[in-house]
């Protein structure tokens, strides 16, 4: 029987990934124009390499930032030389040991090991989490917050490339929330999904009027508040389905909302959660449990969008409501094999592991090289 491989080396490569439509702008006026994101590739004594990516969505979104991902990295990184990458359960007890919380710098490690897992066992990573359940699955578009027009000519453009899910960026002042919502749902056919994601912009007062105004539409209402309690008193009085985000970060979380009845679906964001471990595990969790699952990461490239694509895509059609493209979204490719948008759909690649390869052109100098 051949001996488990181990890890030998770490390394981490910066990537700037500028917006193909200039700037995404999102609650509070809060914005990005180039996502700050982190590859790692881990080496092992096999002749094997895994690659995993973090993008934080700014320093302001969650409690994660570009720096303070390659910052715990470098903490990380140590702890892991001479581990056997395909135990996984082992690596992020190691991790954990490492460095307390920062489950977004963890992430991209853990999903290296999966690349290696998928390598190793000439499996694609979709196979091991569960199979491939048919051709593709569906996609949504966030449609960057800017006026009621612009914003509804954005659904128009993006509905006219085979998207049928869309995600409006709301949770600016409630009147011009309403009109954004009003407009764009007006636009669409029946069977086409609205959602109003507020990203944890409105005052709970403010939420209550909004929900109130949309009562008669066909929307989804996501994260309208900051804290779980106040999100749980506007679940309690919309007549709208409504999706929590940014407060699951764990399978913990999702008991609680079962338990209270706080939610229809969730998005799970892999490096919010620490890779793909752990989304496993929520993702089982929310199946089990009748909640729709939106699957995604807080933003990336080739690598992470190929992630996302095997959780996807190993998903029940039932309980996956939707997932992303977000190499779509950037001018930058950093990968060869990457998954692609082909009307509103997209696939997991067939290739062992993650099923990519990425641009050593593109990832250059690693700035952190472990050991």
């Amino acid at each position: 029987m051949p001996s488990a491989p181990k890890i030998t080396r770490i390394e981490a490569f910066q990537v700037d990934l500028p917006l193909r439509e200039g700037r995404y702008t999102f609650s509070g006026g809060n914005f990005v124009e180039v996502f700050d994101s982190t590859i790692v590739a881990v080496h092992t004594d096999a002749g094997v390499t895994g690659y995993g990516e973090t993008c934080p969505l700014g320093p302001v979104y969650l409690p994660a930032y570009a720096e303070g991902a390659r910052a715990g990295i470098g903490k990380i990184a140590p702890a892991l030389i001479g581990a056997d990458p395909t135990a996984l359960a082992l690596i992020n007890e190691r991790m954990d040991a490492a460095l307390r919380g920062h489950p977004y710098a963890k992430s991209a490690l853990d999903v290296a090991c999966w690349d290696i897992l998928g390598k190793v066992a000439g499996q694609p990573i979709v196979n091991l989490l569960g199979g491939r359940y048919g051709y593709g699955y569906p996609l949504y578009r966030a449609i960057s917050q800017q006026d009621p027009r612009e914003m509804t000519e954005k659904v128009a453009q993006y509905r006219g490339e085979g998207y049928t899910k869309f995600q409006l960026k709301v949770g600016g002042e409630p009147a011009m929330d309403m009109e954004r919502i009003r407009q764009a749902r007006m636009l669409l056919d029946k069977g086409e999904v609205l959602v109003a994601d507020a990203n944890t912009g409105w005052s709970q007062h403010q939420a209550l009027r909004v929900a109130d105004a949309v009562r008669d539409l066909d929307v989804y209402i996501e994260q309208p508040c900051a804290s779980y309690e106040e999100c749980l008193v506007v679940r309690r009085h919309t007549n709208r389905p409504f999706i929590l985000d940014e407060i699951m970060g764990s399978a913990a979380d999702v008991v609680r909302g079962v338990a209270d009845g706080a939610m229809d679906a969730i998005n799970l964001k892999i490096s919010r959660v620490g890779g793909l471990t752990r989304a496993r595990v929520i993702r089982d969790l929310c199946v089990a449990c009748g909640i729709a699952m939106t699957i995604e990461d807080t933003w990336g490239s080739d690598v992470a969008t190929a992630a996302i694509a095997h959780l996807a895509h190993s998903t029940p059609p039932a309980a996956l409501f939707s997932s992303t493209d977000f190499n779509s979204y950037t001018t930058v490719s950093t990968a060869e094999e990457a998954p692609k948008r082909a009307i509103g759909h997209m696939a997991a690649p067939k290739g062992p592991g993650l099923g990519i390869q990425p641009r050593a052109e593109i990832l250059r100098k690693p700035l952190l090289s472990i050991p």
